[in-house]
């Protein structure tokens, strides 16, 4: 007693402290991770003067790792991380005593390498968003913290015999995690990754669902647009242009891909497009937060914003357009 009474506070909480963290961080990756699997909007505040919003960040490639929702990837880490911190609170009694004095010892070093892994990940992902992407995201920020938090706590949380021996482990962790990231990231600005899936689906009405991305973009092209317009999607186009309707989007952005592949090459070609990323084709990045644009694609027609992919249907309904509505394409 005399003994527990001497340690000092953050000893006797930091395991309580870290698995609060990581349970708030699994909490917040899952929201994300639901919410992308079944295509919901996650819901984020956006301040003009950040040029960006959480939904675009969140669309971007560097967003999914194979395929999958990078969130959900994190929901597992936090998730792992809170076993290592909470399993050996849960061991009481005294035969138990050796048991959980060896298992404490086995899940500080796990808990040592997971947030040193995380943090250096996260610290890579604070890089692009301010260097590469450039628009502002309040959960990837969160996460970020988070993860420095839990690495913190970890090593201040515990009296650790051999400094050399953590520090030895971090730069082991830390080299091997920057160049797992990178080899992750490596086809992101690789013009030869920048591949489009070209199976053509036809419905029973006649129409097809288009190609989607399967792969990382180029700068400043993005993905090719495969598909070809028909009259109804042309017509439209020219409807679009003469009312002054203007599509805001950015050259990574799967769903302004799947837009343009909507209305087809030529089609889009006669779109006022307004590219909202600095590092696209004709950046007017000025113009995409003086229009408040929040995320990716953003329609304005007729002085209103439409968020979100539209079909050209939708497109027709909110502008006005009364010509032939023989379409070709939908969403897959």
């Amino acid at each position: 007693m005399r003994r527990r009474r001497s340690l000092p506070w953050i000893y006797r909480w930091s395991r309580s402290l870290i698995g609060a963290i990581a349970i708030a961080g699994a909490i917040l990756t899952a929201y994300l991770t639901v919410t992308k699997l079944t295509g919901g909007e996650v819901a984020c505040s956006f301040d003009a003067g950040a040029s960006g919003g959480c939904s675009s960040v969140l669309d971007s490639p560097y967003a999914y790792v194979f395929g999958l929702p990078l969130s959900l990837f994190g929901c597992l880490a936090y998730l792992s991380m809170a076993v290592f911190a909470l399993v050996p609170l849960a061991i009481n009694g005294d035969r138990q005593k050796e048991a959980k004095k060896q298992l404490e010892n086995i899940t500080w070093w796990l808990l040592l390498a997971g947030s040193t892994s995380m943090a250096i990940f996260s610290g890579y992902l604070m890089y692009v968003l301010a260097t590469q992407i450039q628009l502002v995201c309040f959960y990837c920020i969160g996460s970020a913290l988070f993860s420095v938090s839990l690495l913190i706590l970890t090593i201040v949380g515990r009296y650790w015999e051999d400094i050399g021996q953590i520090l030895f482990m971090g730069i082991i962790v830390a080299v091997l995690t920057l160049m797992g990231t990178l080899a992750v990231y490596a086809d992101v600005n690789n013009p030869e990754a920048a591949q489009v899936a070209q199976e053509e689906i036809v419905d029973a009405d006649g129409l097809i669902t288009v190609p989607v991305a399967q792969t990382n973009p180029t700068p400043p092209y993005g993905w090719e647009i495969t598909t070809t317009s028909g009259e109804s999607e042309m017509a439209l186009a020219e409807h679009l242009n003469a009312i002054g309707a203007k599509e805001y989007g950015a050259f990574w952005c799967p769903h302004c891909y799947e837009q343009k592949q909507l209305l087809g090459k030529e089609a889009f070609e006669k779109i006022n497009y307004v590219e909202c990323d600095p590092q696209g084709i004709n950046p007017q990045r000025d113009a995409c937060i003086a229009a408040g644009v929040e995320s990716f694609p953003t329609w304005e027609i007729n002085g209103k914003l439409y968020p979100g992919t539209k079909t050209a249907a939708e497109l027709a309904e909110l502008s006005g357009y009364e010509g032939t509505m023989d379409f070709k394409y939908k969403l897959p």
